[in-house]
């Protein structure tokens, strides 16, 4: 993202120009515009958007806040019409989103189909939701007293979205808070803010009463705390790095404003001696290097068995050599570029790092610098050997195509070295031995496992979450996912006066 008025991107009719969405009317930015670019393309600007001020954000939690009552007077099945009517727009519109998040984002056509279908999906999802019944009757001692609990929206919700998954993150956010008769203010990524502002339109088109769904795109440093310390803001969902997640929970001690974070990961799988290795790389290969490792739950450790090391590694450098690298545009492209400059600094740093402390890059590690490939943030993916504990590329989250492999002699020692980790989102088991894959399931301290698999995390209807510093207590995704976003009530009511 970058200001128009610096000179540093020129505009050209290609370009989108969008506005947010605040009360059912779409506005400028007071506080000028900012332009999103292709990461495959730094010539290639997708889309103009505005820069709001801190008084523009105050609007959008003032339409949010105005809108409420009506919305959650709302029957929840006409609630869940208004959704399916949603879901629907962004099928009629998937080529639309599917181009400007492989423009935008860098994925490629394939990964990018998949986002806007699964993202239809988990809106469907939860406009069904409005049909199913929610609280329970609960006995009472006292005779002729019925006592029933309810499920009440909590208010206002600010959804805060990252850039890697710039239309799933969105929805998973505003539909379970939208069927609960929550209003939303979203503030999606500065990097990727073009897809989300599309999705306002989708929103707007579909009925949605003025002030249900506002956005709100602009400078973190002009707008963030306006947003995040207006005590109308009941329910803070956040998608993003730990140390942002921090801050969060930080800028709303001692308030009653709820927080839902899903931030890093550092996720490990496992290959046993006696696995099949060829079909576990097989299954692995789209979790360490697809969305070009910038996925939650990407595979960025990968620990062997002793007795399949060399195997593992051997075929691992030769599958990474395979990937063809380009950009989405490119219909042989199995991996796109990482999101920007910002985040390919970060990367090469990571591998420069692993590289000074005595790790063997044994695949990839450099950026792609040929002809067109020069004015985009491509890598080669990456394969790390020679890792200790104790390295950065082992410990710190990369968000690239970069994978860490190690070798252990048991299982008790690799679900060990696994666990030895801050995060804790993802982790999966390659074995034919069931009793293994018990022990590893019960053994690991992360949100998801899978056996024989590739990491989950985008079934709509199954839990998502992570546990230490990869996320809150609350899930996202299924039933689960409604949690956050309601209060309980007890009613108790006497038939005699």
């Amino acid at each position: 993202m970058s200001d128009t008025s610096t000179g540093k991107a020129t505009v050209t009719t290609s370009a989108l120009t969008l506005r947010n969405l605040v009360n059912g009317t779409y506005v400028e930015g007071a506080a000028g515009t900012d332009v999103s670019t292709n990461p495959a393309d730094s010539a290639d600007v997708v889309a103009v958007v505005p820069r709001m001020s801190a008084a523009e954000a105050r609007s959008a939690v003032d339409a949010a806040a105005a809108a409420l009552p009506a919305w959650r007077d709302t029957p929840s099945v006409l609630r869940g019409k208004h959704l399916f009517a949603v879901a629907a727009l962004i099928r009629e519109r998937a080529d639309q989103f599917r181009d400007t998040i492989c423009r935008e984002m860098g994925k490629t056509t394939a990964e990018a189909t998949i986002e806007v279908e699964r993202s239809a999906e988990l809106v469907e999802f939860f406009a069904g939701v409005g049909r199913l019944p929610h609280g329970d009757v609960v006995p009472d001692r006292r005779p002729g007293v019925v006592t029933t609990t309810r499920h009440e929206p909590i208010g206002v919700v600010l959804a805060i979205t990252p850039w890697n998954d710039p239309l799933m993150v969105p929805v998973r956010k505003a539909a379970p808070a939208l069927i609960r008769g929550n209003t939303v203010v979203l503030k999606p990524s500065p990097d990727t803010p073009a897809v989300a502002l599309l999705l306002a339109q989708v929103m707007q088109d579909a009925g949605l009463p003025a002030g249900t769904f506002n956005t709100v795109t602009g400078d973190v440093a002009e707008i963030g705390d306006t947003l995040v310390r207006d005590p109308r803001i009941a329910g803070i969902t956040f998608t993003g790095s730990t140390a942002t997640g921090r801050h969060l929970g930080q800028a709303i001690a001692g308030t009653g404003t709820r927080l839902q974070t899903e931030m890093g990961g550092k996720n490990a799988a496992v290959i046993m001696a006696d696995a099949d290795v060829t079909r576990a790389l097989e299954v692995l290969l789209p979790s360490i290097f697809g969305q070009t490792g910038q996925r939650c739950t990407a595979v960025s450790r990968l620990l062997v068995h002793r007795d399949r090391y060399d195997e593992v590694v051997e075929q691992i450098v030769a599958r990474a050599g395979a990937v063809a690298v380009g950009p989405a545009a490119d219909a042989a492209t199995t991996m796109g570029p990482v999101v920007n400059q910002r985040q390919l600094d970060k990367v090469l740093t990571m591998i420069g790092t692993a590289r000074e402390q005595g790790a063997v890059i044994a695949a990839g590690g450099e950026r792609l610098i040929d002809g067109a490939a020069a004015r985009g943030c491509f890598v080669r993916p990456t394969v790390v050997t020679g890792v200790s504990a104790d390295m950065r590329i082992w410990t710190d989250e990369v968000f690239g195509p970069v994978v860490a492999v190690m070798p252990f002699d048991d299982l008790d020692e690799a679900i060990g070295i696994a666990n030895e980790t801050t995060y804790g989102l993802a982790s999966g088991i390659f074995t034919n031995d069931l009793a293994a894959a018990e022990a590893f399931v019960r053994g690991m301290e992360t949100g998801q496992v899978v056996v024989n698999l590739a990491p989950s995390g985008w079934d709509v209807h199954q839990a998502f979450g992570g546990f230490k510093e990869s996320g809150s207590a609350f899930k996202e995704h299924g039933l689960d996912g409604l949690a956050f976003y309601t209060r309980v009530k007890t009613v108790a009511v006497s038939a005699t006066p």
